[in-house]
């Protein structure tokens, strides 16, 4: 008997925690890899879902900041200057 790996049919959202379905067509999921002092890749990554209607409202790269910020992966967040 073959045994398939079982995929949730729903994912949450990491910045709202809404469900993301499969018809959810303008949602994305990132990986972010996680480096060591010097600036190399671990190995390990973190994973980041944003559903479309963060993306569709613009807000989602303030969320993936506020996410790696939470997570420790983003030191500081200085605002760009023009």
């Amino acid at each position: 008997m073959l045994h398939f790996p079982v995929h949730p049919l729903h994912l949450p959202s990491s910045a709202t925690n809404r469900l993301i379905t499969a018809k959810d067509h303008a949602a994305v999921q990132l990986n972010v890899g996680k480096v060591d002092d010097q600036g190399r890749l671990t190995g390990e990554v973190e994973t980041f879902a944003l559903c479309g209607f963060i993306r569709t409202k613009g807000l989602g790269d303030d969320c993936l900041n506020r996410l790696v910020k939470e997570k420790e992966l983003l030191d500081d967040l200085e605002p760009a200057t023009e």
